[in-house]
């Protein structure tokens, strides 16, 4: 089975852990099962140039997370984390002093920015990453070419409208300042990555990951080429709410949904994203069990969707390929 998921951040990389588990792959791999292809198309619009190193959160997540690095805590960044050249920067007054920048992540970001300046581009950078890493899955850049996603904000200072890098108003600011509109900028330019439409193309099935519809998959969608692919893909396209009662799983998705004009609720998340025999990207969309949603053309389906561990998350992964109607014989 190919199985390929638009994913982001932490809900993303445990979304990709419940789809291992239940394919018998990864790190929770059964030696003896079935072998499947898993790629995940990762946002890159969380990505920015700090201290002179290239910073991709959503990929490295991904990438410890798969590979049993990650921080369990935290859900981010190594385990066992120091942070001694953090406190250095700080010591000198360097600017940002928001972010928090550890130093076995440091490693990580400083192979890349010095295979990014010898002309590598982020699609084979990411590949020689996870070649240390051994994630278990194909992890695609959305793009190799520029597209952050930038915030406009009334400064709280000036009282003046300004843009800030994503990583200002989630990091710094934790969403809490005025905010009018996201801007992916150079997406308009940008071409889907090396692979990703062939991901999307010759899938059995897409998954949407409970990632943030608005700044990850969102900033995914907003790359050109990507939308005509699930569009035209002979895939079923699933995904799954990021919301449950009227709240994000993890994260601020709700503060980015009021920002486009979109309820914080399953059914809006989904008639937002739309249905394939519209004009839009969903063939089915999972719900929490607690929540209701209408979405025209669109097969709905109420299951538990706390991703509280991997057998959860696999049985998540379980529904939504039941709900499009691709066996799970021998899963």
């Amino acid at each position: 089975m190919k199985v390929t998921v638009l994913v982001g951040g932490v809900g993303g990389a445990r979304f990709l852990l419940g789809v291992q588990k239940l394919l018998r792959q990864g790190q929770f791999a059964d030696p003896v099962g079935a072998q499947h292809e898993l790629t995940a198309v990762v946002n890159i619009g969380d990505d920015a140039w700090m201290h002179g190193v290239r910073i991709c959160p959503d990929l490295d997540t991904c990438m410890y997370t798969l590979g049993g690095g990650i921080d369990p805590e935290r859900g981010w960044g190594h385990r066992n984390e120091t942070w001694h050249a953090k406190e250095e920067l700080a010591a000198y007054g360097v600017q940002p002093d928001w972010f928090g920048l550890g130093d076995r992540d440091l490693a990580t970001h400083l192979v890349r920015s010095q295979m990014l300046r010898a002309g590598y581009p982020l699609s084979a950078v990411t590949e020689a990453l996870c070649s240390r890493w051994t994630p278990g899955a194909r992890l695609l850049p959305a793009s190799d070419d520029r597209s952050e996603t930038h915030v406009v904000i009334t400064d709280p200072e000036s009282h003046e409208q300004r843009a800030i890098h994503f990583q200002e108003w989630w990091v710094r600011y934790r969403a809490g300042v005025p905010t009018h509109s996201f801007a992916f900028v150079g997406a308009e330019k940008a071409t889907a990555g090396p692979d990703v439409v062939d991901a999307i193309m010759a899938a059995d099935i897409v998954f949407f990951a409970p990632s943030n519809p608005v700044v990850s998959v969102g900033a995914i969608l907003a790359i050109p080429g990507i939308r005509g692919a699930l569009r035209s893909t002979t895939a079923p396209v699933v995904g799954y709410s990021p919301i449950i009662g009227g709240k994000p799983l993890r994260g601020m998705a709700d503060e980015c949904l009021t920002v486009i004009g979109v309820e914080s609720t399953s059914e809006a998340v989904g008639r937002h994203y739309g249905g394939r025999s519209g004009t839009g990207l969903l063939d089915g969309w999972l719900i929490s069990q607690d929540d209701h949603a209408e979405i025209d053309g669109v097969a709905v389906r109420s299951i538990p969707l706390l991703m509280t561990e991997p057998s959860a998350t696999a049985a998540m992964v379980r529904a939504g390929l039941e709900l499009a109607g691709v066996s799970t014989e021998g899963l």
